[in-house]
């Protein structure tokens, strides 16, 4: 039999009786909680790996606002992979680094997801909260698409369209964080909201990973189509706050 030094022993402990804490937490925490309701509607968040990997999460004490910052570190290395894509000089390393970017990407979503799921399911929100859950939010927006922006050096306009969409992403969101100060409650509508727009590159970055010399054409199309998409999310978003402002 094997017998672990007693540091070692209270240490296992410790992380165990946390992770138990945290599984009962999640598991009693309902649906009537006013935070909750006011979140960002998304299936996956009711996984049972999303949850089991958040309970570990809480358990081992990662607090949700490290998790936010981590979030720009996968999005920076999804902007950078998206720039080497478009300066590098054979298609093994044009597939290779559009497969790291939509990796990066995705996993930017996750911590987005996870972030909320410690703070919330799992007691462990705080009054810095909110600053680190929007601001990380937005800066890897903009270093997702300020990466794409650089990916095709060929096409001129796509610097223009990259910055754009960058700017349009900050823009959805303040609206819907605007919706909120007036009262209108938050507004997730489409077609481009976050979830959206990170899909659209995501699947941008596998379909140029297959045909990697098609990327010049891939990546400006589906800039472009985020950018609409945007203004439409803006559009929406903004004539229902007005209708529920105005209702009130």
């Amino acid at each position: 039999m094997i017998r672990l030094p007693a540091d070692h022993s209270n240490q296992c402990a410790g992380i165990f009786i946390n992770y138990t804490v945290c599984r009962r937490s999640f598991y009693s925490t309902g649906m009537n909680n006013p935070v909750l309701v006011n979140r960002r509607p998304l299936k996956t968040r009711n996984a049972k790996w999303a949850g089991a990997l958040a309970r570990i999460l809480t358990g081992l004490g990662v607090t949700p606002n490290c998790i936010s910052v981590t979030s720009c570190l996968f999005a920076a290395i999804a902007g950078v992979s998206l720039w080497f894509a478009g300066h590098a000089q054979s298609g093994w390393q044009i597939r290779c680094a559009l497969v790291i970017a939509a990796g990066g990407v995705q996993l930017r979503l996750l911590c987005n997801m996870i972030d909320g799921m410690v703070a919330i399911e799992g007691g462990r929100k705080t009054k810095s909260g909110e600053l680190f859950n929007e601001l990380p939010d937005r800066i890897s927006d903009a270093l997702v698409f300020i990466g794409a922006a650089y990916a095709v050096p060929s096409f001129n306009w796509n610097v223009a369209l990259g910055w754009s969409v960058a700017v349009l992403s900050v823009l959805t969101a303040y609206v819907r964080a605007l919706g909120v100060t007036m009262g209108a409650g938050q507004q997730f509508h489409g077609p481009m909201a976050k979830p959206h727009r990170m899909a659209a590159i995501t699947v941008t970055c596998l379909l140029g990973a297959i045909a990697p010399f098609y990327i010049s054409k891939l990546i400006p199309f589906a800039l472009t189509v985020i950018a609409l998409g945007c203004l439409i999310t803006c559009y929406r978003r903004c004539r229902q706050i007005l209708v529920e402002v105005q209702s009130k």
